[in-house]
């Protein structure tokens, strides 16, 4: 429950902060140099929206056991992982990772991978944690302790 409350108020945050500057974030993501223009105005749109929705979710409902909202936020974590690996790896200079959008910014450096290694291994444990597509939680016992069955008119215990 704490983690996602923590992830649901960090993620809120992300969203928050990218959706007031959101005329800058299609310019932030392009300098990651895999989408451009409408392509980077889509994906900017793609992920405040998956932000929003996952912390939100686990702000008002930090208890829940559905796997919505920890596979929304497993994908907007991937997102964000595929793009700094990636731009690390071309060794692009990204001055402003975007995740606040304009706000605490920061460059692309191996502290922000670990950062996304870590959002990554938050994702793992929320699914791990979740229960069924319903957000019901998983039965503990698959078979009653005890069942009865007629036989020949007789009740059995099994």
């Amino acid at each position: 429950m704490i983690l996602r409350l923590v992830l649901g108020a960090l993620f809120t945050a992300m969203a928050a902060g990218q959706l007031v500057s959101f005329d800058a974030m299609p310019g932030i993501l392009d300098a990651y140099h895999l989408t451009s223009g409408a392509g980077s105005t889509a994906l900017a749109v793609l992920l405040i929206a998956g932000e929003a929705i996952a912390g939100v979710w686990f702000l008002a409902r930090p208890r829940t056991t559905s796997r919505t909202p920890a596979w929304i936020f497993t994908g907007v974590s991937a997102v964000w992982a595929a793009l700094a690996v990636q731009a690390y790896a071309r060794e692009l200079t990204v001055d402003n990772c975007g995740c606040f959008g304009r706000y605490a910014s920061q460059p692309l450096r191996w502290w922000v991978l670990a950062e996304d290694a870590l959002m990554l291994l938050y994702a793992w444990l929320l699914l791990r944690g979740s229960g069924n597509s319903r957000g019901l939680a998983p039965r503990e016992h698959p078979i009653p302790a005890r069942i009865t069955t007629a036989t020949h008119g007789k009740q059995e215990a099994n």
